[in-house]
């Protein structure tokens, strides 16, 4: 059975799985060539409730982010690297520039952010939706520092001079 779900399919598993008493925890982002910060991340998220549900960015809204030039890994590519990690019990890809319409169709128990990267009227904003519901937000740390942005400059400054 996929982990990849549209947003149909997993606002009726969520359903049932808070008919079992199961802790939603849900979290977003692009996971654009994913490194160890991502995995460290999503493990530690993972401990704050039963269930982890990645909200993906899609490729436009990833565009629309970041601009033209990213993603760098198409986005079903992205999605199933995370279905792939033990820490992730499903994955969903959304089109906005936030994930908010995603955020009020599941009304997790916990929304899960990284302490670094995140834009803080983004965040306000999440934790405002979260909590109408009685939920909340928790911002998790990584014990590293990694960005996909970083490796991309890392390679580029790398190999520059070279034809690949």
């Amino acid at each position: 059975m996929s982990k990849i779900k549209d947003i149909v399919e997993l606002k009726e598993i969520v359903k049932n799985l808070k008919k079992e008493g199961k802790k939603i925890v849900t979290c977003n982002g692009s996971f654009d060539i994913f490194h160890y910060a991502h995995a460290s991340l999503l493990t530690e998220m993972k401990k704050h409730g039963d269930v982890l549900i990645v909200l993906l960015n899609s490729d436009s809204s990833i565009q629309k982010n970041k601009g033209p030039n990213r993603p760098i890994i198409p986005e079903n590519q992205r999605a199933v690297v995370l279905a792939a990690l033990e820490s992730v019990d499903y994955v969903t890809i959304f089109n906005e520039e936030t994930p908010l319409n995603f955020l009020k169709k599941i009304k997790p128990h916990i929304h899960a952010k990284g302490v670094t990267g995140n834009i803080k009227e983004r965040v306000d904003e999440e934790r405002k939706l979260i909590e109408s519901w009685g939920g909340e937000l928790k911002e998790v740390d990584s014990i590293v520092r990694h960005s996909s942005t970083a490796i991309i400059d890392k390679i580029l400054k790398t190999y520059k001079d070279e034809k690949i």
